[in-house]
This record gives C-alpha cells, sequence and structure tokens, in this order.
C-alpha cells in the first residue's frame, strides 16, 4: 500500500502514544487502581488505536480499495472500514 510519509508518520505517533498508554493501564491494574479508572483509560486507548487505523485506511483510500486489477473493490473497503467498530 502506497501511503505519504507524512501520513505514516502521523499513523505511528497514534500508535505510540496508545502505547504509552497501555503500558499505563497495566501499571494501574498491578496497583490495584480504580475500576472506573482503568476502564476510562481502555476507552482513550480505544479511540487512539481506532483513530490510527482510520487515519491509515484514509489515507491509504486507493489502495486499500483496489483489487489485484487496479479497480476499486467496494466489498474490500467495507470489510475495513467495518473492522474499525
Amino acid at each position: 500500500m502506497e501511503i505519504p510519509k507524512e501520513d505514516l508518520n502521523a499513523v505511528k505517533n497514534r500508535l505510540s502514544r496508545a502505547h504509552g498508554q497501555l503500558g499505563g493501564i497495566i501499571r494501574m491494574v498491578e496497583e490495584g487502581r480504580e475500576c472506573t479508572d482503568v476502564l476510562t483509560q481502555l476507552a482513550a486507548a480505544q479511540a487512539a488505536i481506532s483513530r490510527a487505523a482510520f487515519a491509515l485506511i484514509a489515507s491509504g483510500f486507493a489502495n486499500c480499495a483496489q483489487d489485484d486489477s487496479g479497480k476499486t473493490d467496494r466489498a474490500k473497503l467495507e470489510k475495513a472500514f467495518l473492522s474499525l467498530s
């Protein structure tokens, strides 16, 4: 998939933040922090990952949705978008 370097960097930055959030969540669980606090952070990490996935799909829209012949494959694109939910 051909995606502009600046778009890939933005996706990598989002994923790095999510990675850091997950480390923090693990520490929270190990420390026995309140369930609601852990769930709030899990939701934030999940949202960060979803935003990264959306950015990747949106940036690579033309390539993500192409079949082997180079034509847009609507079913393939729909499957990619549905994987975000």
